[in-house]
């Protein structure tokens, strides 16, 4: 296996949307033999976004832009993002929330790098969702949504 793969030699990518969110998203890890970090390529069309805005409790993450224009959701602030512009998402809670939204004419084309930790929890604050997770990615032995109103007691329902 080459440790090394040309953008333009990546193939047909996974097609994924429903109503504002939208993406070609192309895996290279397998590709090149990375086993500690994941990295892969989004193509976002106009007015689209990858997925909700969100952060990581463990996995941290960094976009690469490589084409096109678009808006960072960062906390609670937006930057414009552009060609060249390297955006870091370190684990921890609201205040590095993140989403890219396609806001330009032309797709949004990023390469993503992010750490692979089996064990991770989401949270995302537009919606009061978590999402927790165990296991590889493609293998997970747990993954559970449910809303942050929907706490119970540690006792709750126990004998």
């Amino acid at each position: 296996m080459k440790p090394l793969i040309n953008l333009n030699e990546l193939g047909e990518g996974d097609v994924v949307g429903n109503g504002k969110y939208g993406e070609t998203s192309y895996a290279v890890s397998e590709l090149i033999g990375a086993k500690k970090l994941g990295y892969s390529v989004s193509v976002v069309p106009p007015d689209k976004r990858v997925c909700p805005f969100h952060n990581h409790r463990h996995n941290e993450e960094m976009f690469l832009i490589l084409e096109g224009e678009g808006t960072l959701r960062f906390g609670k602030v937006s930057y414009p993002v552009k060609p060249l512009d390297i955006i870091a998402c370190p684990p921890g809670g609201e205040e590095v929330a993140h989403q890219l939204v396609n806001t330009g004419t032309d797709n949004l084309i990023y390469l993503c790098l992010s750490t692979t930790e089996p064990i991770d929890v989401c949270e995302y604050p537009d919606s009061g969702k978590v999402l927790s997770m165990v296991g590889e990615q493609g293998n997970r032995t747990f993954r559970h949504i449910s809303r942050k109103q929907d706490q119970v007691d540690y006792f709750d329902g126990e004998m």
